[in-house]
């Protein structure tokens, strides 16, 4: 069986999906549909990257989804879908709700439309250069969580993305002043992330509050694909559970580690990663070496 997975924040680049939308009608047509929903001119973002919107988080986000799903729909016009034998999706972060419209459990004008304001709401959460995040490489969760505990530290784990790399989120001078403590604790290395603030913290709190009725008003349709949540890294069917997930996500941690650990419980063979840059792929190896990883970012891996 084989599972799909999708980016979050942080895999953008300018020029990405360009070759997929000069070579195929389809992916001009989700651009427009999109563009369309948004009034967003997704084009002069992710082409041209005008004003340096693309790395602007009321626009970031809304351009990785048109990015991730445009390879999806693009990839599986030319290839047999039932083939695949697809049997989860999930995604990282906003990739959550790009696995949930490439399964079609929410409309492609539903996900566009709460992704743009999911995305204004996280850029407007706090004051700029107030927060904001940090990647700490060398230990596991555990061991990061024990450091921050035993030090008093006002900080939160935000992202466990593999066995050795956390990303963690808090106040900025909280951050620059925990880095001598982590690297005194054993991390090899701790990076301040190029980003406008403190995501999947207590600082995102009421941003979440305020998305949280519109992710009560979504539609979701029923689909034999499962879906594993960022909130718990459990497997889901049930449309009210996913959708109560989702209402908790933005404030809390990605739990990225526990959800490939949850694939590998279930015996999966295949991971097939969908959106730009390869990320996630370089995460999953980190995780385990049970997974045929298979990365579509650009044309020539369709052919």
């Amino acid at each position: 069986m084989t599972s799909i997975v999708f980016p979050g924040q942080g895999s953008q680049n300018v020029g990405m999906v360009r070759d997929f939308y000069d070579n195929f009608k389809l992916a001009k047509l989700i651009f427009e549909e999109i563009e369309d929903y948004t009034k967003i001119d997704l084009k002069n973002i992710i082409f041209e990257n005008i004003d340096n919107k693309l790395n602007l988080t009321q626009f970031t986000q809304i351009s990785i989804f048109a990015a991730s799903y445009t390879i999806f729909k693009v990839y599986f016009s030319e290839t047999d879908i039932n083939n695949a034998n697809i049997n989860i999706m999930l995604g990282h972060s906003l990739g959550e709700y790009t696995a949930l419209a490439c399964c079609n459990r929410i409309s492609l004008k539903d996900a566009s439309l709460i992704l743009k304001k999911r995305g204004e709401l996280m850029n407007n959460a706090v004051t700029p250069n107030e927060t904001g995040m940090a990647a700490l490489i060398g230990k596991e969760s555990n061991i990061i969580q024990d450091i921050i505990d035993k030090n008093n530290l006002n900080i939160e784990i935000a992202n466990d993305n593999s066995n050795i790399q956390i990303v963690i989120s808090g106040n900025i001078n909280e951050l620059k002043k925990s880095e001598k403590i982590f690297l005194n604790n054993g991390i090899k290395k701790f990076i301040i992330l190029n980003v406008s603030a403190a995501f999947h913290s207590k600082y995102m709190l009421e941003a979440q509050k305020a998305l949280s009725h519109d992710i009560e008003n979504l539609i979701l349709k029923n689909n034999e694909i499962k879906i594993i949540s960022n909130y718990d890294a459990n497997v889901h069917y049930d449309n009210n559970t996913i959708k109560k997930n989702l209402q908790k996500q933005m404030a809390n941690k990605v739990n990225w580690t526990q959800s490939i650990k949850k694939l590998d419980e279930m015996d999966e063979k295949t991971i097939i990663e969908i959106g730009p840059n390869k990320i996630l792929s370089g995460l999953i190896k980190r995780i385990s070496n049970n997974f045929d990883i298979i990365s579509i970012n650009n044309i020539s891996d369709i052919k």
